[in-house]
Order: C-alpha cells, then structure tokens, then sequence
C-alpha cells in the first residue's frame, strides 16, 4: 500500500477534518502546547494488524492542516521490526509507539484507533476463512460489499489477512449478474453482447444459479463462472460439469479450465465443504460488511 497516494492521503485528511482534530476544544484548552508525550498502540486481543502503516502518515498531514509552528508536531514512530501490517499480533503486544507533541497525540488518536480497529477487524476475520480452508487449492475473495468512500483500505486489509481481491470497482472487470440477464434479454442475449463490445483483454465472468443457466453460459462463451447461492454439492457437479466441458482433468490442466467462483451464503462452518468442491474462488462479503473492529488501544502519558 503506498500510504502517501492522493487517493490515500485524501481519505486520511478527510478523515482528520471530519472530526476536527486541529480545532480540539478540549486538548487545547487544557494541554500545554509544548508538552511532550509518548503513545503506546496495543492490541487488546489476537489479531491481524492492518493500518499500521498509515500512522505516520496520518500524523504528517495532521502537522500540514495544523496551524501551529511545526516544532509543536514532530513526532517519531517507532515500531519493532517484527510489527507491520499482515503480521499477527497476541493480546498485550505493543505495535507501536508514537514520540510527539501531546496536543497532536490526544487529538489524532480517535481517528488512529478507528482506522486500525476496522482495518484490523477485517483483516483478522479474513484470516479465519483463509485458515479455515488451509491446504486447499480455492481462495479467499472479497466483494465490493465495502463502506462507501473506503473500498481501496478495506480490500488492502483483506490482503493483509490473506485474503485476494476481486475487482476493486465496475470499471475493471465485467460480471453479468442476474439483474444483467432479466434486464439484457436473458443469459444468451446479455453475453453475446458483453463478447461482441468489451474492450480487449477483458474477460467476462457470469453468474448462475442452475444447472440450466451454466449450460447456457458454457455454451455461449462464458469465461468465468460464478456459482451462486449453490450448495456445496451443486458447487462439486458444477465445477465437474464445467472441468468436462473444458476439457481440464487434471493439475496440469488447469490453465485451461475455466475459473469458478462460489458465492453466496458462505461461513466459517461451511466454506471448508465449498473448498473441498474443487472450486478456484470463493467470495466472502461479510469479510468487509461484518467484521467486528479489532480491539486495540492507545495509552499516552507524558515524557
């Protein structure tokens, strides 16, 4: 993640003026504008860090907005070598500390926790389903069921909990869905359309939800098949139907078949039964719609 991007460092500066950290009525009222402090990021629980590395960053644009001579905002962050983001962390770890002026530290410090808490939710839960099918050839994807305005964190705190992307938004890959094919004139229909006017080098994957729709897919030229709200067991006679239909019977022959992906009612409990189905992918949007924030915690006291 390059966390001095524009599109970064407008989330984070967005983020610092939403809550108006420069203009903190209580910690200006009531710090010493030159008191110096240390901040201690902890985790309070097992987890996936993510975030981590937007700390610095956050606090540099905090110092840019921050009408104050800039010797009040120095500040340094220091993290063990062992600590960055993807790394797992147990209950009680340091993951890092800030040096730095103590205004700049109480007033960055909601926006900090809320950031690493939802980032490092995400990344924890992904951690669990990539786990939970360990040894097995499908991967973990994600959807774009992400909070408007934070898609591009969320899906890099899904990398840092192992997980893979799907496509970040509707320009970069073409997935004809059900509302496609009822509004396109059916399934044939809305993919000889796709075929005949997408832009080279763009596949085109299509969701079904039959035996009847996947034939009808296979024999229109689907190059991506995503099976939805299938059983498992639908799941494993699709992809066999599909390994036939493309002749793939073997490790060897995989760079022919083509790709699948199951989607639709996936959980812990289950997806190891999708997994074992032979299916290349697995979608998972409670990834980012439902992680429950990770419980870290900041305690500063004065140098």
């Amino acid at each position: 993640m390059d966390w001095k991007s524009q599109r970064i460092d407008a989330l984070l500066e967005q983020a610092l003026v939403e809550d108006q950290a420069v203009k903190d009525s209580t910690t200006n009222l009531t710090i010493d504008p030159d008191l110096r402090a240390n901040a201690s990021i902890v985790a309070r629980q097992e987890l996936v860090v993510s975030g981590l590395g937007a700390v610095p960053r956050m606090l540099e644009i905090f110092a840019h907005l921050d009408p104050r001579p800039q010797a009040h905002t120095r500040f340094e962050v220091i993290s063990h070598p062992e600590m960055f983001d993807g790394v797992r962390a147990h209950q009680g770890q340091v993951l890092a500390v800030i040096r730095g002026n103590a205004r700049m530290l109480l007033s960055c410090e909601r926006v900090i926790l809320n950031l690493m808490q939802h980032l490092s939710g995400i990344a924890t839960l992904t951690r669990r389903y990539v786990d939970a099918i360990e040894g097995a050839h499908a991967r973990v994807l994600d959807t774009r069921k992400t909070v408007p305005g934070l898609r591009i964190l969320e899906k890099y705190a899904v990398q840092c909990g192992g997980g893979t992307n799907h496509r970040i938004d509707l320009a970069s890959g073409i997935l004809i869905k059900n509302n496609h094919i009822a509004l396109g004139g059916g399934l044939r229909a809305a993919l000889t359309r796709a075929l005949e006017h997408r832009k080279h080098g763009q596949r085109i994957q299509v969701e079904v939800r039959t035996q009847q729709e996947l034939e009808e897919a296979l024999d229109t030229g689907a190059e991506a098949i995503l099976l939805d709200n299938m059983s498992p067991g639908e799941v494993r006679r699709s992809v066999e139907r599909i390994k036939q239909a493309t002749g793939g019977h073997g490790a060897e022959d995989r760079a022919h078949w083509i790709p699948t992906e199951a989607s639709g009612g996936i959980t812990l409990e289950n997806i190891r039964a999708y997994a074992e189905t032979g299916v290349d992918f697995i979608s998972v949007g409670a990834l980012t719609h439902s992680a429950r924030a990770a419980d870290i915690s900041m305690t500063i006291a004065a140098e």
